[in-house]
């Protein structure tokens, strides 16, 4: 039973093209269940971030039909068509395998061995494993690829560094901002990647922090965390003349603040610089509003050059990282063989070896 991916990320197609594929949190258990409706796909675990939207899955149907249902499927459902095949791509064994362990060992992210990913991984697995949409062979790829990215993390130094978006985030702040001791913070939506940035900037010692969440228990929680104060969602922006940078991250699926919105704020302001974080997908900023004066936006694409920074430091180690990945791929799927040996079944005709 062939176990493939289908998917687009930052590496093949930028924010405005990932956030008309993106998938709601909440949305993805009955969009499991329509991927499954037809029942020749036995397993699938949906994982969408704001640099990826990924499908894995295991098929009944043979290696190219499946991969040619699940991006009919991904396209059809989120009613929208990638213009060119360079934008997603697809992988069948071994290298679904090896992308999904690089996946979980943080190899493939916009912040080389950053974190993050292997708990949102761990969520999109959580949610399929409920829902019955796992199936044997995505639960023992699954279990798989976290049991590799641990063994990263221990056995080489790839999170040396900053290795998370808060992280990195926080680095442009320091670049625009002499102190950001000094900047009044505002962080909208109190979801994880919001919170891991607002520690961030915490740690590097911003002084006022804001909340604001449309669950009002949310935002009130995390502001008693990190020792800030809670604004309600409908209210945020009677709070906008103090602020200094705004990290935004909800899962509206439209702009929370456009243009003509932000060119009002900016009038209840004094004239000073405005940083502006965009890390959602959908995006929660219209990229307007970079062409006001004193105002400075960034979305999760244009992190990419700080980050390069850090793949470059870290590149003896992903050297040794590709290896471990390569020889638990192997591993894997020389016990898939040993299964199917003593169980009769047919193995797929690309199983091992052609490629």
């Amino acid at each position: 039973m062939p176990f493939v991916v289908v998917g687009t990320s930052h590496r093949t197609s930028p924010v405005e093209v990932r956030e008309r594929f993106a998938f709601a949190e909440s949305a993805l258990p009955s969009a499991l269940a329509r991927l499954r409706a037809v029942g020749r796909i036995d397993g699938a675990v949906i994982l969408s971030t704001c640099n990826r939207v990924e499908i894995y899955a295991s098929s009944l149907l043979a290696e190219s039909e499946a991969i040619r249902e699940i991006r009919q499927f991904l396209e059809t459902d989120r009613q929208s068509a990638f213009s060119s095949p360079g934008e997603s791509y697809s992988h069948g064994e071994p290298g679904s395998l090896e992308h999904l362990f690089k996946v979980a060992a943080g190899l493939d992210s916009l912040v080389l061995g950053e974190t993050e990913i292997l708990g949102q991984m761990k969520k999109a697995y959580d949610v399929s494993l409920h829902g019955g949409h796992a199936g044997k062979v995505l639960n023992k790829a699954f279990q798989k690829a976290f049991s590799v990215a641990k063994q990263v993390r221990t056995e080489t130094g790839i999170q040396r560094g900053s290795t998370s978006i808060g992280s990195v985030a926080v680095d442009l702040a320091e670049k625009l901002f002499a102190a950001v001791r000094e900047c009044r913070v505002m962080v909208i939506g109190a979801g994880d990647t919001s919170e891991k940035t607002a520690r961030a900037l915490q740690s590097r010692g911003a002084r006022s922090l804001l909340v604001s969440n449309r669950s009002e228990d949310r935002a009130a929680a995390l502001a008693l965390e990190l020792g800030g104060r809670a604004v309600r969602f409908d209210d945020w922006e009677r709070e906008f003349a103090a602020i200094d940078i705004v990290i935004s991250s909800t899962s509206a699926p439209h702009y929370i603040l456009d243009r003509p919105k932000l060119e009002r704020l900016l009038k209840q302001r004094p004239p000073r610089p405005l940083l502006l974080m965009d890390l959602a997908v959908p995006r929660d900023i219209d990229p307007r509003v970079d062409q006001l004066s004193d105002v400075f936006l960034y979305d999760v694409d244009d992190l990419q050059t700080i980050a390069d920074e850090h793949l470059y430091r870290r590149s003896q180690e992903f050297i040794q990282c590709e290896k471990i990945v390569r020889q638990r791929v192997r591993e894997f799927l020389g016990s898939r063989q040993n299964i199917d040996r003593v169980t009769g079944q047919a193995m797929p005709g690309n199983w091992v070896g052609n490629r």
